[in-house]
Order: C-alpha cells, then structure tokens, then sequence
C-alpha cells in the first residue's frame, strides 16, 4: 500500500518535517557563499548558533526546575537539572570543532565579526539569571524547612540532598565550559595568556573561578576539628 507523504502542517517547506523543524529558515541562518570572505565562517557560526539553541534550552530546563523547587518538587526539579546540565556538556564538547580553526584563519575573519564577543550572548545571559533565581528558590526551601545549609541531609536518598548535589554538579560544568572557552581563546583567537596585560583571556580566566552557588561547595567541605 502506498503512503501518501505530502505535507499536512502548514508553514514553508516541501515536508512536514521541514515545516516544523522550520529548516528553511534554519539553514538560511548562516552566511551565504558571496558573504563569506573565509570558508570556514561555516564552521564558526554552525558552533556558535548551535550553542546558543542548547543554552535557550539549558534555560527553559533552569526556569521550569527553579518552579518545581518552589512547588515543593524536588525530585523532579532535579530532573529538570541534569538535562540542562548535559546541554552545557554538549557545547563544551563541540568546542572540539574550533581545534581545527587555526589563528591565522580566525584572524582572517575578524573583519566580519566587528566587536563581537561571546559575553553578548543572550543564551549566556539567560543562563546566568536562572541560575540565580534557582539559588533564590533553594535558599526558600531551606529556610520554609527550618533547615540551615549547614545542615543540609547528607542522605543521598533525601530530595534535597540530590538537588544539592545537581546544582553543584551544574555549577561544575558551567566551570568546565568557561575553563575549555578560555582555552579555545588562546589556542583560535591567539590571544595572550591570562596575566598578560591588554589580554581578552582575562576575564575569560577570572570567570573560571565563578560559582553560582558558592555556600554548597562550602557546605561539602568536612568539618574542621580544633586542635
């Protein structure tokens, strides 16, 4: 029996999974042949865009988690975590691709980037702020429980343990991401390690060190003992 495949959604596209994943539109995002002045722009932008697809869903992930958290929905806030932590694990490793883009190349290009930088990226900026209002929310749960951070269950079974720990493990991978751009910046953009005066590593090196949630790293430190 033959299967009648023609497109029933509306929108653009010859399918109707070209109108729904709105490829037309998509593949037109990047710079056409005439445009380009270095072939591997393709490459650029494909990384770029792609992160920032990830980060808006990371977001989406932090926003819903951050509600859950205020529902009293540990567990599945926790869920909710770990799927926009993996989203910040898979563009840390397609920074595996800016590897084969030498600073001669990216020197090239910059004429067409102008004054673009990564820290004006609106899905890094989105990040940022729901993270903080997921450390806002936490903070709620703790004190609605009567519970000081420094008491927080070590009991892995307890919910709010587990969520603990995911936002640390989110804060880590945050941190590996930051640690791996700031090695894409000296290795691509031939840029002075940090230190150097003028550097654009810099501040790539100083947000390395940043953790959104800085009194859960300090809450797993053992106890000290007085001597």
């Amino acid at each position: 029996m033959k299967h009648d495949h023609s497109p029933v959604l509306p929108g653009q596209g010859a399918t109707d999974y070209a109108r729904y994943m709105r490829t037309d539109a998509l593949l037109s995002l990047q710079r056409s042949a005439d445009e380009v002045v270095h072939r591997d722009e393709l490459l650029f932008q494909v990384v770029h865009q792609s992160t920032e697809l990830w980060l808006k869903l990371a977001t989406a992930e932090l926003v819903e988690a951050t509600a859950q958290v205020s529902a009293d929905q540990l567990c599945v806030a926790e869920a909710l975590l770990a799927r926009a932590t993996l989203a910040l694990r898979l563009i840390t490793d397609q920074l595996e691709m800016l590897r084969y883009l030498s600073p001669v190349d990216f020197q090239s290009m910059q004429p067409v980037l102008g004054n673009g930088s990564g820290a004006e990226s609106p899905g890094w900026r989105d990040v940022q702020e729901a993270s903080r209002q997921l450390g806002r929310a936490f903070d709620k749960q703790l004190a609605a429980r009567g519970v000081p951070l420094s008491l927080c269950p070590p009991d892995p079974s307890d919910p709010l343990h587990r969520l603990a720990e995911a936002m640390v493990e989110w804060d880590e991978r945050v941190s590996v991401w930051r640690v791996r751009h700031y090695q894409v910046a000296l290795r691509t953009g031939g840029h002075p390690p940090a230190g150097s005066p003028g550097s654009h590593a810099n501040m790539l090196a100083k947000l390395a060190g940043h953790r959104f949630f800085p009194e859960l790293w300090q809450a797993r430190l053992p106890p000290t003992t007085d001597e």
